[in-house]
């Protein structure tokens, strides 16, 4: 079992540079998929019987080509074109590449095939989807159950991306210097949505998807691997691993949600606590501190405190401060304001709840909810509370925060 594991970790390693390498020499996107999909399947059903080729990537380039031209060709004698194809094949096609080879034929794509799928043309939805299919590797079927939507839907959502990119006339190549940094941290945020969307599930029966974050994690640590100076990059890589080290302990034997305070600190992972703090700490003194550090910078806070109750929320606060300036959005605040809660009281926290009621985005937002029924309770409101917590328990799609938020206002009583 654990030589299959390895396996499909190194397929699933692999599959985004032979994609890359693909779509570089001969375009045709969506055939080069195609094809990719078929040597990860040979890959998978070949190898274990006769053992790893001695250059795996230039293996599945090999057998991807072959499958490639040959199809081009097909597709030419239907058009009658077959001369216009053949000149598709390079002569290098069947050619087995080494791991220290160099040029164009050697390099690892994923970055360039990460810009591609996170082109600015495309829906958020849309980046998602079609980053996971192409670069993560997951079928079709995969993706849909993760979104809980139908395969048919799922499948027309890639489908319309692909031609989306097609028609825009988008090339395969790291955009121009001026746009990479912009480009880069639309692929950041991306797969910052697969984490978010795995870590706590935005709807449905289970509070969290851990292929998803497994999937975020792994894909962040391959663009850590190319920009392994970028502070940004760096930051949001910590940032998931604090923040997964606490999975193990966020949901009870019946799958319910165990908030932060109450977890067991003891199953933790230690580990990924560990590599985190290492991250962050080596980046923030390297450049301009960005958001995913300064997230990561308060996820090491929580993770570092031997307990809830010894948590440094001063500090925290102070992040948060900093945060606000470097990287404003609604959820900041949110979370801004229970950090001041703990530290300054909890009308100070929703004091600065209140700079969210204007804010079109957060309008019938749940967490807003949720936030302030905790600090009611936490300021002896109990009616107030309890009404909020019912409040976000109508307004949420998931159903163990649904169970959670039931739970918290019922714990309050009934009221008069």
């Amino acid at each position: 079992m654990r030589t299959e594991a390895r396996l499909d970790d190194l397929l699933r390693q692999l599959a985004p540079q032979i994609l890359g390498a693909l779509v570089r020499r001969y375009g045709h996107f969506e055939a080069s998929e195609d094809a990719v999909q078929e040597a990860l399947l040979t890959a998978a059903t070949q190898w274990p019987e006769r053992g790893l080729p001695e250059s795996p990537r230039g293996w599945l380039i090999t057998v991807a080509s072959r499958r490639l031209t040959d199809q081009l060709r097909s597709d030419s004698a239907r058009r009658r074109r077959e001369d216009a194809t053949a000149a598709l094949v390079p002569p290098d096609a069947q050619v087995s590449l080494g791991p220290g080879e160099q040029g164009p034929a050697g390099q690892d794509d994923t970055l360039t095939l990460l810009f591609m799928c996170c082109h600015p043309c495309l829906s958020a939805a849309s980046q998602i989807a079609l980053t996971l299919r192409a670069v993560g590797g997951l079928t079709t079927a995969e993706i849909a159950r993760a979104f809980l939507v139908p395969e048919g839907t799922m499948a027309q959502r890639i489908s319309r991306a692909k031609q989306r990119i097609r028609d825009d006339g988008a090339s395969f190549g790291l955009p121009p210097e001026a746009e990479r940094e912009d480009r880069l941290r639309v692929v950041l945020h991306v797969l910052y949505l697969i984490f978010n969307e795995g870590y706590t599930a935005s709807s449905g029966p289970d509070l969290q998807r851990s292929e998803l974050t497994g999937e975020a994690i792994r894909l962040t640590r391959a663009v850590h691997r190319l920009l392994p100076d970028d502070g940004e990059v760096a930051g949001l890589l910590a940032l998931m691993l604090l923040t997964d080290a606490r999975r193990p302990a966020r949901t009870g034997p019946d799958g319910g949600l165990v908030p932060l305070a109450d977890q067991d600190r003891g199953r933790w992972n230690r580990d990924a606590i560990r590599e985190g703090v290492a991250l962050v700490t080596e980046a923030l003194p390297t450049g301009p501190v960005g958001p995913y550090q300064l997230q990561a910078a308060i996820a090491a806070v929580h993770d570092e405190a031997p307990s809830a109750a010894e948590t440094d929320w001063a500090q925290i606060v102070g992040l948060y401060d900093l945060l606000e300036r470097v990287g404003p959005n609604p959820m900041v605040t949110l979370n801004h304001a229970v950090a001041v809660a703990m530290t300054c009281g909890p009308q100070a926290g929703l004091d600065l709840l209140r700079g969210l009621e204007s804010d079109g985005r957060m309008v019938g937002h749940h967490r807003v909810d949720a936030v302030r029924a905790h600090l009611l309770e936490m300021a002896g409101d109990v009616d107030a509370a309890r009404a909020s917590y019912r409040r976000a328990a109508r307004r949420t799609t998931s159903l163990p925060e649904q169970r959670y938020l039931e739970a918290r206002a019922a714990r309050l009583g009934e009221g008069s």
